[in-house]
C-alpha cells in the first residue's frame, strides 16, 4: 500500500488553484510530510485550464501524478473534473465547486458543454462532493475565498491540524485578507462534515 497521497487540483486560469495548491503543500509540508507539486498551465489568461499536481507522504520521488492514481481531484469547475477523471483511482473523490466556466472551444462552438457534468461523474460511480464554493465566497463578501471552501471539504479528509492548516494560509495569504479566508475554509469544513463520511 503507497504511502503517498496524491492530489489534483483543477480549474481556470484567475480562479485561484496555484494558491490552493502552494497551500496545500506547505500545510503537508509543515505537517511533516515530504511534499512534491507540478502545475501545468493552459492558456490561463484565455480561460484555459490550470492543473496542479499535488503529491505528499513519507517518500515521494516524483511531483506528477500518474493516470490512475490521484486519491482526490480538487476542481473549481465542474467540466475540469470531468476531464481530470482519468486520473482518478478506484475508490478516489472528486470535489467539485458547482460553477460552470465556458473554455474557448465552447465559446466558438467547436465543442459542446456537457449537459451536467455531476450527474455523469455520479452515474460512472464516481465518489463526487459537489459543493457551491462561489456562493459561499459571495456569502463572505469575495467569491476568489472559493480556493478556500474547498481546501476546508478537502481537510475533513486528510489527517491534519486546523491549527496546521491556518499556519499555512497566514504564510500565503495577505494579513487583510486572512479573516475571510478562514472563514471560506471553515465553511468548507462544516459542508464536509454535514454532506459526508470521514
Amino acid at each position: 500500500m503507497s504511502n503517498v497521497t496524491n492530489v489534483m487540483i483543477a480549474g481556470v486560469g484567475g480562479q485561484g488553484t496555484v494558491l490552493a495548491s502552494k497551500i496545500l503543500s506547505l500545510t503537508m509540508m509543515k505537517a511533516g510530510h515530504n511534499v512534491k507539486q507540478s502545475e501545468i498551465h493552459g492558456m490561463s489568461q484565455r480561460g484555459g485550464s490550470v492543473i496542479t499536481h499535488v503529491r505528499f507522504g513519507k517518500n515521494v520521488h516524483s511531483p506528477l501524478v500518474a493516470g490512475g492514481a490521484a486519491d482526490y481531484i480538487v476542481s473549481f469547475e465542474e467540466l475540469e473534473a470531468l476531464r481530470c477523471l482519468p486520473y482518478l483511482k478506484e475508490n478516489g473523490r472528486v470535489i467539485v465547486n458547482k460553477q460552470r466556466l465556458l473554455p474557448m472551444p465552447v465559446i466558438t462552438g467547436a465543442l459542446s458543454y456537457p449537459e451536467e457534468p455531476v450527474d455523469e461523474m455520479e452515474a460512472m460511480g464516481v465518489d463526487v462532493i459537489a459543493v457551491d464554493a462561489s456562493g459561499i465566497g459571495l456569502e463572505l463578501g469575495d467569491s476568489r475565498v472559493a480556493n478556500l471552501a474547498l481546501l476546508g471539504v478537502l481537510s475533513r479528509f486528510l489527517d491534519c491540524r486546523e491549527e496546521t492548516w491556518f499556519e499555512a494560509i497566514g504564510e500565503c495569504v495577505r494579513p487583510q485578507f486572512l479573516e475571510i479566508n478562514h472563514k471560506a475554509f471553515r465553511a468548507g469544513v462544516e459542508f464536509a462534515k454535514e454532506h459526508t463520511k470521514a
